[in-house]
């Protein structure tokens, strides 16, 4: 078969080996970590008016920028992807790569491939009234198309790899074309985003507040929390986001849903706190982000970013909804489930809102007192109910239309909005 083949056959020796091998794994989970405090910092550097800390701040952001080489996107066909001016005046797509190579830094060792170990795409509706984070599970198998090869030419397309391995196939291009492939959405946005990021976020906005439901300490990734209320910055917040181990049943997917208790609590934090209003914050995080970021060269544009910003500014956090991708687990991973697959990217093209009627993962559950998880809209008559139990890969409910006209999705289908208070589960057999 091709490289990619034997890369995956080694990937599968690597993780019977056992833990400490697939320590390796437990990585950066930061991209919405890094898209929101972009966005959010750079709009608020950017708008401050008659502060000479605001206009110091924008000229190096700009330099910060201008600095750094984009990385160019193509379509199916090879072509450049650019997006057309006034991209911004409707909905747009924000791909973000979690790279585990460790972006050189020697203290992570010899990360040797450079997977995608956290895919996440952001999708704003037109009316920029919501916003859906999708988690991609690493260990999905989907067909990875034709991508160019940065050294010219271009790699052949395969019919069934797991999605982390697109970006050491293809770089970020690949990564791309991959999830616009499995999705069918246009993605003109684009970014990679290594380990060190989230260290330096985490500190720059002073810390995130996260719920444990119980004592977790992790030696693969150095996470040590007690149960309760943690605020954690720094190397704890990095371990935390890493964390497979620790949390839930102990796979990506627990992660995934662990992380979305960081995020909502990134984005309660910010909306609650001086950020907004402290131009020294703002600019501390618009370094720290532009620092850690390889981007497209669609967003290696400061007004990008801006328009960007001021598109997400107003959300409000229960319209910030974080969703898992469907899946159900096969022989060596998981793979889409493709029914609720489609009714997930049908609500996101048509710029619904979506509704979960599912619980947060494994990974989570619902911080005491706040009334559960589930964020279906008030039934109406003619409203179909979900199966309370669908079996993996078995075809779902058609969606459901509630009193916003959001897509309530199958039960089967995991997340949570920003609005809702979560906790992690530490590991359980």
């Amino acid at each position: 078969m091709s490289e990619m083949h034997t890369r995956a056959q080694a990937r599968a020796q690597e993780k019977a080996a056992g833990p400490a091998v697939r320590h390796g794994r437990q990585k950066q989970q930061h991209p919405l970590t890094f898209l929101l405090k972009i966005f959010v910092a750079v709009i608020a550097v950017f708008g401050v008016t008659g502060v000479s800390l605001a206009a110091y701040a924008a000229v190096d952001v700009v330099s910060s920028v201008s600095n750094k080489r984009g990385v160019k996107l193509v379509d199916a066909k090879g072509n450049e992807s650019t997006p057309g001016v006034g991209a911004m005046d409707g909905s747009f797509n924000v791909l973000l790569a979690g790279s585990d190579s460790g972006g050189g830094n020697a203290a992570y060792g010899d990360r040797g491939e450079n997977l995608n170990d956290v895919t996440m795409l952001l999708h704003v509706s037109a009316d920029h009234k919501n916003a859906t984070v999708v988690s991609f599970p690493r260990d999905m198998f989907v067909a990875i198309p034709s991508c160019p090869d940065p050294k010219g030419g271009s790699f052949d397309a395969m019919s069934r790899q797991k999605i982390n391995s697109s970006l050491s196939y293809g770089g970020l291009a690949c990564t791309v074309l991959t999830v616009e492939k499995l999705t069918g959405l246009d993605i003109p946005y684009a970014a990679v985003i290594q380990f060190d990021g989230v260290i330096e976020m985490s500190n720059a906005i002073g810390g995130v507040p996260v719920c444990v439901a119980g004592d977790i300490k992790d030696p693969y990734t150095g996470l040590d929390v007690k149960a309760g209320q943690n605020v954690l910055q720094g190397s704890q917040a990095l371990a935390f986001l890493r964390t497979r181990h620790g949390v839930g049943d102990g796979s990506d997917l627990g992660r995934i849903s662990n992380q979305q208790v960081f995020l909502s609590s990134l984005v309660r934090t910010i909306k609650s706190s001086d950020v907004l209003s402290n131009p020294v914050k703002l600019y501390t995080l618009a370094k720290a982000a532009i620092k850690n970021i390889d981007p497209s060269e669609s967003l290696n544009n400061p007004t990008t970013i801006v328009s960007m910003a001021m598109a997400l500014k107003n959300i409000d956090i229960s319209k910030v909804v974080f969703v898992q991708y469907p899946n159900h687990y096969v022989d060596g991973g998981v793979a889409p489930t493709v029914d609720a697959a489609e009714q997930l990217m049908g609500a996101l093209k048509n710029d619904q809102p979506v509704a979960l009627t599912g619980d947060t993962g494994v990974g989570s559950e619902a911080a005491p007192g706040s009334g559960g998880t589930s964020t279906t809209p008030p039934a109406q008559a003619g409203d179909a109910t979900p199966p309370a139990d669908s079996p993996a890969g078995a075809p779902s409910a058609q969606p459901t239309t509630g009193t916003d006209s959001s897509a309530t999705l199958p039960s089967d289908v995991h997340g949570q909005t920003a609005a809702q208070e979560t906790c992690s589960k530490p590991f359980s057999e």
